[in-house]
């Protein structure tokens, strides 16, 4: 790789894409830091070492690609997902460690918004080396950083909210059945997002309603070995005996049902993702709250008729003050629909 353009190369590209990959893997596990992914090539464009972010305390994406590629990082590059970090908390400098180990060049996709680790790509620059920024940026952030950036920028816990709904937008029969409405590939997409997650959220009804266990298990239906936080809000009372409370992941119940005061407190605990999967009631307060910034909706090829609808009441009176999204995208997941909605701007 030479010339003023290096970073358009379709290995830098490659590499990019391979970062955000590896990044997508620990999604989940790295909180309050970022999921970030690193490649370091060599001077000749091969692949000399990888890294991802492991949980908080430990290495960084950066340190872990420099020490697997060793002496073959001098006069490379770095892709990184994000800028590589100015500051030295409980790891050392990440643009630090770059700068030291000689790397030529380093290309990042996303600046980094935290005021406190920002500077990297000026450190690095200082230092004489070639530093682009801003590769793929649009597609990485909304993987893996989505949630952290989200969550530096406005100091609250990204939240999707899961849903599994008929084409008439039932969650449950009138009898109040409702398993299972969506498809065994469906439900195995949801255990994976929920590995992805920090926290998982249910309010006491859906607790009485439906005695959720709330942990993420793999395709053989076997727990995973890191669980996210599952966390029961409301005040009713439960009975001990909840597969909620067993052993198999930690739980915590906060009092009430207001949503910021639900985000703050989980923002205490180091929380940077949550997966809402409450009833309709706990739904429609999340979205008047304005509190949903990712929708994930599993739409069964059945109709019901009657019984409960996905969403309670979120405000709206008047088409007029419906609550707009656009979709990101939109696949099949075996026989059902998979949609996956942001707000829209304005």
């Amino acid at each position: 790789m030479s010339g003023s353009d290096w970073s358009r190369d379709p290995v830098v590209l490659d590499a990019m894409r391979r970062a955000a990959e590896l990044g997508q893997r620990v999604l989940g596990s790295t909180s309050p830091n970022p999921a970030v992914g690193c490649v370091v090539l060599d001077r000749h464009g091969h692949v000399a070492g990888t890294g991802a972010t492991r949980p908080a305390g430990r290495e960084h994406a950066e340190v872990l690609a420099l020490r697997e590629a060793g002496e073959a990082a001098v006069g490379g590059t770095a892709v990184v997902t994000l800028e590589p970090c100015a500051h030295t908390g409980r790891t050392g400098a990440c643009a630090v460690a770059l700068r030291d180990a000689g790397v030529a060049r380093v290309a990042y996709a996303v600046a980094d918004p935290n005021p406190a680790a920002s500077g990297g790509a000026a450190l690095l620059r200082e230092a004489g080396v070639d530093v682009v920024g801003g590769i793929d940026e649009q597609e990485v952030a909304t993987g893996a950083l989505r949630p952290w950036l989200h969550a530096t920028r406005t100091g609250l816990p990204h939240v999707t909210w899961k849903y599994a709904a008929s084409l008439d937008g039932r969650s449950a029969a009138s009898d109040g059945t409702s398993q299972w409405i969506s498809s065994e590939p469906s439900r195995a997409e949801v255990h994976r997002i929920r590995a992805h997650r920090d926290a998982v959220l249910v309010g006491t009804g859906t607790v009485l309603a439906d005695d959720p266990r709330l942990t993420a298990r793999d395709e053989r239906g076997a727990a995973l070995p890191e669980q996210p936080l599952r966390v029961v809000v409301g005040d009713r009372d439960l009975p001990e005996s909840a597969k909620v409370f067993d052993d198999s992941a930690p739980t915590v119940r906060l009092a009430g049902g207001d949503p910021d005061r639900v985000l703050r407190s989980l923002a205490e605990r180091g929380v940077t993702a949550v997966l809402l999967e409450g009833g309709p009631t706990l739904a429609g307060a999340f979205l008047e709250a304005g509190r949903i910034d990712l929708v994930e909706a599993f739409v069964a090829p059945a109709l019901l008729g009657s019984g409960s609808a996905a969403l309670g009441d979120a405000g709206v009176v008047s088409i007029s003050q419906a609550w707009r999204f656009h979709f990101e995208r939109v696949r099949m997941c075996g026989r059902d629909v998979w949609i996956s909605a942001v707000p829209s701007e304005g």
